[in-house]
């Protein structure tokens, strides 16, 4: 029988010391890399669109490359990590996102582009979801475990935000192509970092297998999945292609169930999901995603087409939201966490969230940074530094040692899903309301034109709001009180956790 979440093996608490604390910065490099990567390359666009000359139709594509081989493969990759070892499969990950880099900065051909972002991706799952299995066997006192979970979650949480501004940067004053090649220069250090500081583990027992047929299953049903939102996003939900594909995806996905219900070497025990607490983080981290969205894409867009900031401008229009974020995670998962538990920390970022969306849903032509965009940004950097951090650490404890790797990647998988969901829905309503009120206030003169995508961006916003407040209820129903939730903190098995994907990717 393979391992289950019940058999939870005693590991001892060693001391930390100033290696583990390396040992997280090299981790929290590797990971700011792939975390920024998918919004440094969406500021860079639009020039890469001149210098290569591919078409409106095309550019969406160098995205969509990136999220899907990204979505469909993070089982993969998280679970080739405990099979073959997460020292060698983190820095085979460096190596490979550094190389696909190289090529997609050096590509003169759109096709070869598309092709180095897919590379991207495929390496940035195998990444992602060894990052922080790394820290697994580094921090086992838990006061340090969640010291190091809430720097973590504050890179990752903040690593969209510095990737829109490090774009600007690199795009304005370099060349679009520096948005690929920075991650040569990050790999390198965190590479250097990771010979020298990451330890690697004795396998205890026997050598686990792949589960091939499973990893079919779930890495087509994944697939599928994220195209069909994709498609959704570019055709629209009345598309034969996009409900082919996400039905597709559904049939393979119960596929999947059955099997690993069967199989000898399960690629995911479905303990791991069907615990109480996790399946209430693994739905936590999707709804956030989902929600996350809003806050970058449309108002980035509010930014730089309603008020005309540059990329630059826009960028450092997030810091304060990046400041917050960090400060939030540090209380959260130092202070409020050990004494609330999730079941009181998440509900209260995703409310938090709803209030922010909500915040936002008044801005309008005229609206002023610090007056009105500002203190909504704030409001949402607190949100989610308090829904992450509480509920990556709660996804991943108590999970079996060897099957770390894949319940990282599960909790990244979520974020993907959530990402893919918001990006379709909410694109696809903000633009039906950007219709309906052009076509309600004819002529469409410049002036009605501009406060349609104001409309629509509100829009946007609100069902944002709907997705937080709905998050904040499942979170309340279905975590388990602190007792059960927070206080085995000490006595399980730490687990590795996997950084969210941010929304903006897709």
């Amino acid at each position: 029988m393979p391992p289950t979440t019940s058999s939870i093996p005693t590991v001892a608490h060693t001391p930390t010391t100033a290696r583990h604390w390396w040992t997280l910065a090299t981790v929290g490099l590797a990971q700011l890399m792939v975390v920024l990567d998918s919004t440094v390359v969406n500021i860079a666009l639009p020039s890469a669109q001149a210098d290569l000359g591919f078409t409106n139709a095309e550019r969406q594509w160098i995205i969509t490359a990136y999220s899907l081989a990204f979505g469909s493969l993070l089982l993969l990759g998280g679970r080739l990590s405990d099979l073959i070892g997460r020292k060698r499969t983190f820095i085979i990950g460096l190596i490979g996102f550094a190389g696909a880099s190289a090529l997609g900065g050096a590509a003169n051909t759109f096709g070869l582009l598309v092709g180095a972002r897919a590379l991207q991706g495929a390496f940035g799952a195998l990444l992602a979801p060894t990052a922080l299995a790394v820290l697994t066997t580094t921090f086992t006192i838990p006061k340090e475990r969640a010291r190091a979970f809430g720097v973590f979650g504050a890179i990752a949480g903040a690593g969209g935000a510095i990737g829109l501004l490090l774009g600007g940067v690199l795009t304005e004053y370099f060349s679009w192509r520096w948005s690929l090649y920075i991650n040569v220069v990050i790999a390198m250090v965190a590479i250097v970092g990771a010979i020298l500081f990451v330890t690697s583990v004795q396998r205890t027992g026997p050598r686990p297998k792949l589960d091939i047929p499973g990893t079919v299953l779930v890495s087509g049903a994944l697939f599928s999945l994220v195209y069909g939102f994709s498609n959704a996003e570019t055709d629209g939900w009345d598309s034969p292609l996009t409900w082919g594909f996400l039905a597709a995806a559904v049939v393979l996905l119960v596929g999947f169930v059955l099997w690993q219900l069967r199989a000898k070497h399960p690629l995911l025990p479905l303990a791991i999901v069907l615990n109480r607490n996790r399946g209430a983080a693994f739905i936590s981290v999707l709804i956030a995603g989902a929600g996350m969205f809003g806050i970058f894409l449309f108002v980035t867009y509010y930014m730089q087409e309603t008020l005309h900031y540059s990329p630059i401008q826009t960028g450092l229009g997030f810091l304060p939201m990046i400041g917050m974020l960090v400060v939030s995670a540090q209380l959260s998962t130092n202070l409020f966490l050990p004494r609330f538990g999730p079941k009181v920390m998440v509900p209260f970022g995703m409310t938090l969230g709803a209030i922010g969306m909500l915040y936002l849903t008044h801005l309008d032509q005229h609206s002023t940074y610090a007056a009105d965009i500002l203190p909504p940004l704030l409001i949402l950097g607190f949100a989610m530094g308090s829904i992450m951090p509480a509920s990556i650490q709660t996804a991943t404890l108590g999970v079996d040692r060897s099957f770390a790797g894949v319940a990282s990647a599960t909790v990244n998988t979520s974020q993907q899903v959530g990402g893919s969901l918001g990006t379709a829905l909410l694109n696809t309503l903000a633009a039906t309301a950007a219709a309906d009120y052009v076509a309600s206030h004819l002529p469409p003169t410049p002036s009605v034109v501009t406060d349609a995508a104001v409309h629509s961006y509100s829009v946007a916003y609100l069902w944002g709001a709907l997705f937080f407040a709905i998050g904040a209820v499942i979170a309340s129903l279905v975590f388990r009180r602190r007792s059960t939730a927070v206080v085995q903190q000490g006595a399980a098995a730490p687990a590795a956790t996997a950084a969210p994907e941010p929304a903006i990717a897709h």
